[in-house]
């Protein structure tokens, strides 16, 4: 059951994201918790989908 639109992640947040939801599911937890974990886990490191590399941050 997967929530939201996954097409604008790159493929290796995609493969991060699968690396951990099976690592998950090696621990016991079921497919649906395993799957939200890998990507909120994948969010937080680095903030959701793609980025573009001019005008990300500023220093103001």
């Amino acid at each position: 059951m997967t929530q939201g639109d996954k097409s604008s992640y790159t493929d290796k947040q995609k493969r991060q994201a699968q690396h951990i939801e099976e690592s998950e599911k090696k621990e016991g937890k079921s497919k649906d918790d395993a799957e939200r974990i890998a990507w909120a886990t994948v969010n937080k490191q680095d903030g959701g989908g793609k980025k573009s590399g001019s005008g990300r941050s500023h220093d103001d």
